[in-house]
């Protein structure tokens, strides 16, 4: 029996990613294993797959490589709890329930967010506070997520802000999800989450069947009738995807174009490339860190044999530095040719429902400093997050100064 190419280092410690030291590890996986084992970390032991084109043969193999196993993340739920959301399951539930939610973004309903997200987007824009310093983060990158997700959601304006505490804790992952104590905190407070919830789902139920994401769940024969642990894992997923990773890559944004000042002018001097340059940003950034499967059946890939019930960890951020993919990889181009074939937001069936609203955020923002003739300056090094699963960034001290 051949022996296992080991992963030489815990790619689940925190530390990799708050202290941006990720790129080595990573580059040398894709170069001497792109498919490694690694028995010793807080999660167990884990498979790791670093190079894009085995990502997505995994991705498009859903029958050997399960989302409904485990979990979606390294972590087995909080504390070994099963949290049953849409995109943690595999056909023909998946596609039942996802074909619910998709219907919420067609290209109809995308033009009509696209007017409300640049009406947000000037508003907030015009309130920043030029030639001081101020956290971009905070006032930029949360803002425009959170209020794109209220109005989603039509969840009430001034309590907008529980959408992000929700959505920190349903994201975290981290050895401390792993307890008793953590799981305790973690169910009290997606309760106080589905009550909310539920109180504009039930009133939705009593309306006739409208347009909006609500009141397509609770009519539908897919999701009108879950029971509240299946409600609480949705309405996170859904709270989840449409803030944390939009938001990472706006503030990516701003440490990409400090690291490559010249992308400023390129856009400046043709803003044509700013769809491009929205794609590329994800794929830099990379928000989400990685998606995890579970074998169904023991299976070879890349000359490794995986056993049924293993871990196996998708690194989407390593992928998307694949240089056999990506030219000059670690490089932010706005002009890059391929750039929308990041696996940014994921590949196959599970690929992310709402990227093409993500986009118009992205897109809207970059348009707005473009337009001002505005450069966004740090004053400090970004504070970075502390997750195997979302890169992240938690402050950026900036200021705006004139290009």
């Amino acid at each position: 029996m051949t022996a296992r190419a080991l992963t030489p280092v815990d790619l689940s410690d925190a530390a990799l990613f708050t202290e941006d030291r990720w790129r080595e590890p990573f580059a040398q996986l894709r170069g001497e294993a792109p498919v490694s084992w690694r028995e010793d970390s807080p999660y167990g032991g884990y498979w790791s797959v670093v190079s894009h084109q085995l990502i997505q043969d995994v991705e498009l193999d859903t029958a050997t490589y399960s989302s409904q196993i485990g979990n979606i993340t390294i972590a087995d739920g909080v504390a070994g709890s099963e949290f049953p959301n849409f995109i943690a399951m595999d056909p023909p539930r998946h596609t039942e329930q996802r074909r619910v939610v998709a219907a919420a973004f067609t290209p109809s309903q995308m033009q009509k967010r696209e007017r409300q997200v640049r009406a947000r987007t000037k508003e907030l824009f015009d309130a920043l506070p030029v030639g001081k310093t101020f956290d971009w983060v905070a006032e930029v990158s949360i803002p425009t997520t959170i209020a794109m997700l209220a109005i989603v959601l039509d969840f009430p304006w001034d309590e907008r802000m529980s959408l992000r505490k929700w959505s920190d804790m349903a994201s975290n992952v981290s050895p401390e999800v792993m307890t008793e104590e953590y799981s305790a905190q973690f169910f009290a407070e997606m309760g106080v989450m589905l009550a909310r919830f539920d109180a504009l789902l039930e009133a939705r139920r009593l309306e006739e069947p409208a347009d909006d994401l609500l009141s397509r769940m609770i009519h539908s024969e897919a999701m009108g009738n879950l029971t509240a642990l299946e409600r609480i894992a949705n309405i996170a997923l859904l709270i989840v995807g449409g803030n944390d990773t939009t938001r990472n890559s706006i503030s990516g944004f701003v440490e990409a174009l400090h690291r490559y000042p010249d992308q400023l002018a390129r856009l400046r001097a043709d803003p044509s490339l700013i769809p491009n340059a929205a794609q590329e940003i994800i794929r830099w950034q990379s928000p989400v860190t990685h998606m995890r499967r579970t074998m169904t059946r023991d299976v070879e890939l890349a000359g490794q044999s995986l056993k049924a019930g293993e871990k196996n960890v998708l690194w989407y951020l390593a992928a998307n530095r694949d240089e056999t993919v990506f030219g000059d990889a670690e490089r932010f181009d706005v002009g890059r040719e391929n750039a929308r074939r990041h696996l940014g937001f994921g590949h196959g069936i599970h690929r992310c429902v709402g990227a093409r609203l993500a986009e118009i955020q992205i897109c809207t923002v970059i348009e707005e400093i473009i337009e001002r003739g505005w450069r966004i300056v740090p004053q400090e090094a970004p504070s970075r997050l502390a997750s195997p699963f979302l890169h992240g960034i938690t402050a950026y001290p900036v200021r705006i100064e004139p290009a």
